[in-house]
């Protein structure tokens, strides 16, 4: 029995390490695709996989932080603390999902963010999603954003 391959683009590994030598989570790039600009297309890693929650922009006490892009801020500030309980950097990071209430408020907030990412997490970016919803579960917050890391051996 013979199996067909169907015609895809070709796709490219890119390593993550400085030096160039695949260590790790591999960012995934089909060939041809235009590269993407504080996000990932794809990521390819082995090892012990950290899972968050959909995590929120409040402190220890619940307070939420004043606005989208403090918010935003707090929250990957928290996402940072969950990773490092389990050993975890912000190079394990292979995907992010975000949940938005106001997608206007997001893209109106896109050189901020930008600065609030790269400041919690330097320039390593996995594979994202923005996804607008109506509400999240506490009626203020503006972002909720799950996490998922892969720590390499």
């Amino acid at each position: 029995m013979s199996a067909t391959t169907p015609k895809s683009p070709q796709l490219a590994v890119l390593p993550t390490a400085a030096d160039g030598a695949p260590r790790g989570a591999q960012v995934l790039q089909p060939s041809g695709w235009p590269m993407p600009k504080g996000y990932a297309n794809g990521i390819a890693a082995e090892g012990r996989i950290v899972v968050t929650g959909g995590v929120i922009g409040w402190d220890a006490e619940e307070r939420l932080a004043d606005g989208f892009v403090a918010q935003v801020r707090q929250t990957l500030s928290n996402i940072a603390a969950i990773l490092a309980e389990a050993g975890a950097r912000p190079e394990h990071l292979v995907r992010l999902t975000w949940y938005v209430v106001d997608m206007d408020e997001y893209l109106a907030s896109l050189k901020e963010l930008g600065q609030a990412y790269r400041a919690t997490f330097g320039a390593h970016y996995p594979a994202m999603a923005l996804v607008q919803v109506v509400r999240l579960v506490e009626k203020a917050a503006r972002v909720e954003i799950e996490a998922t890391a892969v720590i390499t051996r």
